[in-house]
């Protein structure tokens, strides 16, 4: 099944829900588609100083953080110029340097974004920021290992601001970055003259993103980090994105180690973005047949302009071109990326964050949804997935989770897609892949009645606990559920620091390894346990979906 057709199968209800976890703006039209070391229970912390913290040099200027709870952070430091006026759509350029002594104790503008769970709306350009944690008392040459965390967000929203690495830094002595990067219109419009212009176009977030890891290369050993002992980390779209620098030939030689949480490896070609952004020039009232004229128009249009021209743009990579010279997903499965240790999992409801919009639907609602995206094998979805005898307003948006989920029908993420792409990786490189399996938590925000399970998005909060979709989410976890935000910080700390998520005194989490591999199915109140292959494949129906084609559509 085409991506086309799932999105117009799937209609507004999704993008209702996608509307509410942030991967769409709100505006967006509902009929479009230390050296410490991790020991045990306990964990052994970097005495906090006791000053203020040292100022930090970095190539284009010393910066001077703040000290809290035995973690100084350094946050909102340009890595790149403000992409604005000519150099909107265009590569990252470098950052200006400044005078004296920067202060770098407030985030940075979050970059232009519609206003979503995922933060307010932001009109301004001059974003590209990154922000560093490092254990109080850690100076320059301790060389600690770095985890650099990617946002999610559709491409489309988010900021670096979200994903705070204090409880990471603190619980397991690392160095912490997080980034933003040109998302939306701003990042990804692919158009005939600026293809002309600069050899390919619509990968600018991307290019963004790489520009910071080279930041990271130059300037992290000055706070204490190991240049060459970098791991990437994203979630959902950071998760797409961190498949995209395991392939993208300029990110090579920029981190050792991998992990995608919730993410695939999607991409499009260059006239399919073109298409997309030719009709974003219209709606932008940008039209014409001289490209040259579109793109001036453009350029000189507001930042508020574009954004709400740009509601319903879709962003993605773009493949055939010099940062992705062939489709993503193509590349890993041709065992063209990055032979580094990769640690991928995924969330065992993630379609119960996309199918809010089909609480209260009925049961001819939810067969629609079957036909939609099913066409002629409906009945087979329906016979694996049916309308139970007892039924209540939540019956049609679990049911059509399950089918999201199970299918990988948002981009490949969750279910079977995710267990192909598990697979595919540990054919070439050692992988680790988990489920995070607690269901019974928070969710994202508070709907009476709706048990999120382990939505898209869940996790997060249990690593960085200031993580919330415009409602705290951290604060609501019981004994059981904190004790599960420990370990869970504790295996991303340990493969950060060895490319192995080994923890003393907690499961054992061995590599994944052909179909008699195992997975670490992640449970509150140190319920954790290893899954085999088929265990796995049977909770989500894999040997159905492996044979229909609408499965794993990225």
């Amino acid at each position: 099944m085409t991506a086309s057709r799932i999105r117009t199968a799937l209609g507004g209800a999704l993008i209702l829900s996608m509307t509410a976890v942030g991967l769409l703006p709100a505006t967006a039209s509902a009929t479009t588609s230390a050296a410490v070391s991790v020991t045990g229970s306990t964990t052994t912390s970097v005495a906090a100083s006791a000053s203020a913290p040292t100022v930090v040099p970095t190539d284009k200027g010393a910066v001077r953080g703040a000290v809290s709870q035995g973690v100084e952070r350094f946050v909102g430091i340009p890595y790149a110029a403000a992409p604005t006026g000519a150099l909107r759509w265009k590569p990252p350029r470098p950052a200006t340097r400044w005078t004296g002594v920067r202060e770098a104790t407030a985030f940075g503008n979050p970059c232009p974004v519609l206003p979503s769970g995922n933060g307010p709306r932001s009109e301004t350009e001059d974003c590209l920021d990154v922000n560093v944690w490092r254990p109080a008392g850690v100076r320059a040459g301790a060389r600690l290992p770095v985890h650099v965390f990617i946002h999610g967000g559709g491409l489309t929203n988010g900021s670096g601001a979200q994903n705070d690495e204090s409880q990471l830094v603190r619980q397991t002595g690392v160095i912490g970055v997080s980034l933003n990067y040109r998302l939306g219109v701003f990042g990804f419009l692919g158009l005939p003259a600026l293809t002309k212009e600069g050899g390919e176009s619509g990968n600018y977030g991307f290019m963004d993103q790489q520009a910071a890891l080279r930041w990271v290369q130059r300037n992290i050993a000055a706070f204490g980090g190991n240049p060459a002992a970098v791991t990437i980390d994203g979630e959902s779209a950071g998760g797409w994105s961190v498949c995209g620098h395991l392939v993208s030939p300029g990110s090579r030689g920029l981190f050792a180690r991998a992990v995608i949480q919730s993410g695939s490896c999607p991409s499009e070609p260059q006239d399919q973005a073109e298409t997309t952004g030719t009709a974003f020039a219209r709606q932008a009232g940008c039209d014409g047949t001289d490209q040259a004229a579109v793109l001036g128009c453009l350029r000189s249009a507001s930042a508020g302009a574009l954004l709400d021209a740009g509601r319903t743009f879709s962003a993605g990579f773009v493949e055939g071109t010099p940062t992705f010279p062939v489709d993503v997903r193509e590349a890993v499965d041709s065992g063209r990326f990055a032979r580094v240790p990769v640690l991928v999992g995924a969330n065992r409801d993630e379609g119960r964050t996309f199918a809010q919009g089909y609480i209260g639907a009925g049961k001819e609602a939810y067969l629609g949804f079957v036909q939609g995206v099913a066409g002629d094998r409906a009945d087979e979805v329906l016979a694996h997935y049916p309308w139970p005898e007892t039924s209540d307003p939540y019956t049609a948006a679990y049911l059509v989770g399950a089918i999201m989920t199970d299918a990988g029908l948002i981009a490949g993420i969750g279910g079977c897609g995710q267990r192909s792409l598990v697979r595919t990786f540990e054919r070439y490189t050692p992988t680790y892949s988990y489920e995070f399996d607690h269901r019974t938590g928070p969710g994202l925000t508070q709907i009476p009645g709706y048990v999120w399970g382990a939505g898209h998005a869940a996790e997060l909060a249990y690593i960085w606990p200031s993580f919330d979709n415009g409602a705290p989410i951290a604060p609501l976890f019981n004994a059981d559920e904190r004790r599960l935000a420990r370990e869970m910080t504790r295996y991303w700390g340990a493969f950060t620091k060895t490319g192995r998520p080994h923890v003393a005194r907690q499961v054992a989490w061995p590599a994944y390894h052909g179909g008699k591999g195992v997975t670490l199915s992640l449970r509150a109140g140190g319920r954790s346990v290893l899954i085999d292959d088929a265990r796995f494949s049977a909770e989500h129906q894999c040997s159905f979906w492996d044979s229909v084609p609408l499965t794993h559509g990225s």
